[in-house]
């Protein structure tokens, strides 16, 4: 029977070329609903005394529409895993090519005997993880577009507004607010791709290296957004994929070694100055504390000094990681509240600038004629 199935997998994955396969893995792994959905019914299945093999089998005839379909990209990735598998490599080799990185590590490191447990462990921290980006991307997208409004509304007054009104009249000195106004229209006119692309090009630069920065400086920019939110998500991500590690029977120190795998310049910067102080002995909360980093979080640091002390610190560093999860999305929509208010209110000053220099220049224009 086990034969059967095998030979069944196997002709599932003959029949595909490689572009199909190409396509699966690129849907399986930008589709985390899809591939936690898997995770969770070979957990589940397991939890039944389903070996993993038959756990993948009986998927694999679910996703393929009973073999009718065996094109279906998720048909396809079990499939694929099940070959792996059959050809004696782990679970986490299984899914090179078809899950993030960090998915694999946290199935390779540590004691991974008991697969549906880091498998409901994976799909907590991968949860976590994407419950942090709805919100990050509302604190940043929303006053970007508001910035991005208010270049707009300059370059329109600038184009189509003030000119009229300087041919009306050409040789007034103007003043105060009408010299800005007119100033800042011949600039934009002149200078309009530096104006509509400045900012753009300004967060590409931060998207480049935001995961690159390191050094002193840069603990000083983590203060204010985007460099906040950016320490905030990699703190969250951090935490409850070591606690999950951790939980799994894995060392605080091989752990933080395995996340310093798939880790950016910037967590690296941080995991390394921690080891130096874990391998000299001191438990992870007085080693964070002494990198002077402040990461993942003041008072992260100061609560994981007490709990890095008590017998039952593996539940204790799981719970504080789903606290800190629930906590870090309502201070990044705090942020987002704020960053939001600011940048309308910088469009409500720039619509009401250009109002009052409009004003200031008809009032001009008028007492150059009465004069004239």
């Amino acid at each position: 029977m086990a034969r059967d199935k095998n030979v069944t997998l196997q002709k599932a994955m003959q029949g595909l070329n490689s572009v199909e396969v190409y396509y699966a893995k690129m849907v399986c792994r930008m589709s985390n609903t899809s591939r936690l959905k898997i995770y969770r019914k070979i957990a589940s299945l397991m939890a039944n005394r389903f070996s993993l093999m038959n756990a993948l089998d009986r998927l694999h005839d679910s996703a393929s529409n009973g073999g009718k379909n065996p094109g279906e990209p998720m048909a396809i990735a079990i499939a694929s895993w099940a070959r792996s598998l059959q050809n004696g490599l782990p679970f986490s080799e299984a899914l090179k090519g078809w899950a993030p990185d960090r998915e694999r590590l946290m199935l390779s490191v540590g004691d991974v005997s008991d697969l549906e447990n880091a498998l409901l462990n994976l799909i907590k921290v991968t949860e976590g993880t994407t419950k942090m980006i709805r919100p990050i991307i509302g604190a940043i997208g929303y006053p970007l577009f508001l910035m991005m409004m208010a270049v707009l509304i300059i370059y329109a007054i600038g184009v189509y507004m003030v000119p009229p009104m300087l041919d009306a009249a050409p040789n007034t000195r103007w003043r105060g607010l009408a010299k800005d106004l007119v100033d800042v229209s011949a600039w934009i006119k002149d200078y309009w791709v530096v104006a509509f692309s400045a900012l753009p090009v300004l967060v590409l630069i931060i998207y480049s290296t935001i995961g690159i920065w390191t050094g002193f400086i840069r603990t000083y920019f983590d203060m204010i957004p985007p460099w906040s939110l950016y320490k905030i998500f990699t703190g969250i991500t951090w935490l409850l994929a070591l606690s999950a590690l951790v939980k799994g029977g894995t060392p605080v120190s091989t752990a933080m070694r395995a996340l310093r795998r798939d880790a950016s310049r910037y967590l690296k910067e941080r995991i390394d100055a921690t080891l130096v102080y874990i391998n000299s002995g001191e438990n992870l909360g007085v080693s964070l504390a002494k990198t002077n980093f402040e990461f993942p979080d003041p008072e992260i640091i100061g609560d994981l000094k007490i709990y890095s002390e008590l017998d039952n610190f593996e539940e204790a560093l799981e719970n504080l990681a789903n606290d800190w999860l629930e906590e870090s999305v309502y201070m990044i929509e705090q942020k987002a509240g704020v960053l939001n208010m600011v940048a309308l209110l910088s469009v409500a000053g720039v619509i009401a600038w250009a109002v009052m220099g409009t004003f200031d220049m008809q009032d001009q224009i008028t007492s150059s004629m009465g004069g004239g």
